[in-house]
């Protein structure tokens, strides 16, 4: 493998147990080929592992182990064991999971979702693209998969000069296909849907949601309905809005294969919706799409987030719950809890925090990798007045 030589200032990074190196602390590439699998070695040449290097990206390397190893079959196949393992671990009531979760599974750019029989790839970096193909026939030995999706559809994805495509690779995969989520029948469309699929890192947090639904319950950006599905079971009436009528198409399906009833779907724009309320509600959810999709949209992304949370206080009776939630990594935990006290003291109310969560322990957090933690979750109690 070619050596790739970095400043002090990228070593430290890695020793502290990050795994991304920026193309400004890389002082000889080593003549290394785009997507390799290269050794890091420190200014005075001292080893510090094994990468995947990316030819245009500004992060140039991407640490896949700590120590000089070789990445062939066995190396993939032995990670994907490790994945799989925790996954047998954590997951329950569900047919339907991320089996790897990049850099948090020590595979960075490498994402794969399990749906049924099916398997959704995403190579997000030049390594893993070019590794995609033995990846797959990996995935294949290990699981018998009925097909692999690639889902190389995600934005990101130009930023390493890379193609943006949805094709099946092996096997014959339907489109949609059933899957089995906390005791309720869903459809995910693998090849058009959100994300893979459906909204998989939110599992836990819709159980946990549907502990506190009573009552009116609102569930603003439902998309598929996985919140209003399941708030639908301890609620009176269920009121999902969502902009995308498709979305709320295969909502509206959903209820029906599980006979939900009380849960009416509403077309509209969530800010437009509530501007033009007259009622409140006893619970409702704001699962909005990522406001902060980079560092430098992060104060649009703030004012976004404290004035949908202030109209949703607005709307909330007293005593009354609120889930709100935010997947961009830029917006730390604690920054959403100063967004929402802000929107409180706007709207006149106090809140109790009942539950800080994060995604399912199917995507999991590595300690050393704050990006590793993206989706937060806040469930609060409106106060008597």
């Amino acid at each position: 493998m070619n050596t790739i030589r970095i400043t002090r200032k990228g070593a430290d990074r890695v020793l502290s147990g990050h795994p991304w190196i920026f193309a400004s602390d890389v002082l000889d590439r080593g003549g290394a080929s785009r997507g390799a699998a290269v050794q890091v070695a420190d200014p005075r040449g001292r080893m510090l592992g094994t990468a995947h290097y990316s030819s245009c990206s500004e992060i140039t390397l991407r640490m896949l182990s700590r120590q000089a190893i070789t990445v062939d079959r066995e190396f993939w196949l032995r990670r994907l064991r490790d994945a799989e393992a925790h996954r047998r671990a954590v997951v329950r009531d569900a047919d339907s999971y991320r089996l790897v979760h990049a850099e948090a599974d020590l595979l960075p750019g490498l994402i794969v979702d399990r749906y049924g029989e099916y398997l959704v790839m995403q190579a997000l970096n030049q390594g893993m693209d070019a590794a995609a193909g033995e990846i797959a026939s990996c995935l294949e030995e290990l699981f018998a998969p009925g097909a692999i999706v690639l889902r190389n559809d995600a934005p990101v994805r130009r930023k390493e000069d890379l193609p943006l495509e949805v094709k099946t690779i092996s096997g014959q995969a339907a489109g949609r296909t059933a899957i089995r989520m906390n005791g309720l029948d869903l459809e995910a469309d693998l090849l058009h849907g959100q994300k893979t699929g459906v909204y998989l890192d939110q599992r836990e947090n819709y159980v946990a949601a549907a502990r506190w639904a009573r009552g009116r319950v609102l569930d603003c950006f439902t998309s598929t309905g996985g919140f209003a599905l399941h708030m639908a079971r301890g609620a009176d009436l269920v009121t999902a809005v969502d902009s995308s009528e498709a979305a709320l198409d295969t909502a509206r399906a959903n209820a029906g294969r599980n006979g939900i009833g009380n849960i009416e779907f509403r077309q509209a724009d969530v800010f437009d919706y509530f501007s033009g309320l007259d009622r409140s509600f006893d619970c409702i959810v704001l699962d909005p799409p990522a406001f902060a999709k980079s560092r430098g949209a992060l104060e649009g992304a703030v004012r976004g987030y404290k004035e949908i949370n202030l109209r949703a206080l607005k709307h909330l009776s007293r005593g009354g719950i609120l889930i709100t939630c935010s997947c961009s990594h830029h917006m730390s935990e604690s920054a959403l809890l100063r967004v929402v006290a802000e929107a409180a003291l706007d709207a006149g109310v106090t809140l109790r925090v009942l539950e800080r969560r994060a995604q399912a322990r199917d995507h999991p957090i590595l300690l050393t990798v704050p990006e590793t933690l993206y989706l937060k979750c806040l469930i609060l109690q409106r106060m008597p007045d």
